[in-house]
């Protein structure tokens, strides 16, 4: 077995431990010749750095793996293991501490020359081999250079690196926080650091959102992600600014950005389907690229019927990362898809809201995406001269993207539905009831037979037979709800109901 296979088992260890519902991290520490800086400056604060998110990234239960890494070659593994285990209920910071305090510079094998640097091999390792092809979230600290020395590879494994993050099916998310760290070692300088975060798989883009939504990395990061993938969804947010209420609806904006709509199902029932008149914020949510040009449509998705929105523009032009435009828009309630007042679910509610999730969908056609000139610039003062900024020009084949709006009908039903129902629910219970009572109640029949009368005890639904003196039978009483009846009359016999 070759030696970076064998680091790479060893990565793997706590990953294979850990339990389901947990996330799996590893985290890659750059170690080569260009990040001789970072360990040689008294000053440095790569090392804090690393330490600190790692204790705002994981959790209790979480598989933890911290490794080093440079370039691959014989006898000398990238990435090599620096620690693995789950994380307990005690903090990760002194055994990371622990790991992290030897690491320095790493030379190649055999040589004084330092070592050069493999970002893509890195990330590939981590996830075929250290994750296993299963869900995490791979961390990789660098400061954006390749090889230490220029050589002719650099430009390829430029390349590689960007296809691994754009047209890898495994990295469903992938975002970068550019980082100032200005600091001068013996042979070389630096003023910035790149932290890379790549979600494998939708479970890991799941936990790398929850993250995100948690704040924890916020302290320790406060740059905001620079997005690299994907790059056609959720491009733009959607936040309702001013609303004309229609008769029959009322519109609300909900604390979390959803729109509700409350809609009384009398005043709707029998006019036409209302339209309402919003005006929206069309937020920039893809930082940090301006949208230099797109082609607008939306439409919504309500109590199962999808109907287009009308927009006042259909277009958006330079749009900067976090600004916002007007976008004015009519979007029609479908009234006639709503339950009636008399179906199931309506009388279920009566008295309160019935609620219909719904949504709105915004596409974004011919989407031209432009690098904005503020996030060039500090690039290029973090990075001077670094060609990896070119990981960020968006791919070709994307020219459109999606987000979506989740929209809550509120329907409003009065009692008076549930109360008829419930009115003749009763009615068919007391009916039921008092048939009941009929059909077990007994009666008393009067017959006459040879000319005495006599009394006859009986109750609906049965059959008496009727005898002469001489106790000979002569007849049946059939006996029902609705009344009696002489049945089987013996020829001859004199037998009648009544006297």
């Amino acid at each position: 077995m070759r030696p970076l296979v064998l680091a790479a088992a060893a990565l793997a260890c706590a990953v294979a431990y850990a339990p389901a519902w947990a996330t799996s991290h590893v985290f890659l520490v750059q170690n080569s010749g260009w990040m001789e800086p970072f360990y040689t400056d008294p000053a440095s604060q790569y090392k804090p750095l690393v330490e600190a998110v790692i204790g705002a990234a994981t959790q209790p239960g979480d598989a933890l793996v911290l490794a080093s890494f440079n370039q691959g070659l014989p006898g000398a593994p990238s990435p090599r293991a620096l620690l693995a285990r789950t994380v307990d209920n005690k903090p990760s910071s002194a055994a990371v501490h622990a790991a992290l305090a030897p690491l320095a510079v790493a030379r190649k094998p055999n040589s004084n020359a330092l070592a050069d640097t493999d970002l893509g091999e890195a990330v590939g390792t981590a996830m075929t081999q250290a994750l296993g092809g299963k869900p995490g979230l791979v961390w990789l600290f660098t400061n954006n250079k390749n090889s230490p020395n220029n050589d002719q590879a650099t430009a390829q494994r430029n390349r590689e690196f960007y296809q691994l993050i754009h047209a890898g099916a495994a990295i469903s998310k992938a975002i970068a926080f550019p980082l100032h760290m200005p600091v001068k070692g013996e042979r070389y300088s630096a003023n910035g650091l790149m932290v890379y975060v790549f979600a494998v798989q939708e479970q890991g883009r799941r936990e790398l959102d929850a993250l995100l939504r948690s704040g924890r990395l916020a302290q320790v990061i406060t740059e905001p992600p620079a997005r690299l993938k994907p790059l056609d969804q959720d491009t733009v947010r959607l936040v309702p600014t001013r609303v004309e209420n229609v008769p029959g609806v009322t519109f609300a904006t909900l604390p979390d950005g959803r729109l509700r709509a409350d809609v009384d199902a009398q005043a709707t029932a029998n006019g036409p389907a209302p339209a309402a008149r919003i005006t929206w914020r069309l937020e920039n949510a893809i930082y940090p690229y301006t949208i230099a040009h797109a082609r607008i449509a939306a439409q919504s998705a309500l109590a199962g019927a999808v109907k287009p929105i009308g927009l006042a523009q259909r277009e958006v032009t330079a749009l900067a990362p976090g600004k916002a435009q007007p976008l004015a828009s009519t979007m029609e309630l479908p009234v006639a898809n709503l339950p009636g007042k008399w179906s199931l679910a309506a009388l279920r509610s009566a008295g309160s809201a019935q609620v219909l999730p719904g949504r709105i969908d915004v596409q974004l056609a011919e989407q031209r995406l432009e690098l904005s000139q503020a996030f060039r610039q500090r690039m290029a003062t973090l990075f001077p001269g670094d060609p990896l900024p070119d990981i960020f020009t968006p791919p070709e084949r994307i020219q459109g993207s999606h987000a979506t709006l989740p929209v809550e009908v509120r329907l409003q039903h009065g009692a008076g539905p549930l109360l008829a129902a419930l009115g003749g629910l009763f009615a068919v219970l007391a009916a039921g009831a008092g048939g009941l009572i009929a059909a077990t109640r007994g009666r008393k029949v009067l017959v006459t037979i040879e000319g005495e009368p006599r009394t006859v005890h009986t109750k609906a639904g049965a059959k008496t037979p009727l005898y002469d003196r001489a106790g000979n039978k002569v007849a049946e009483l059939h006996t029902t709800l609705f009344g009696n009846r002489l049945a089987d009359v013996r020829e001859g016999a004199q037998v009648r109901l009544g006297r």
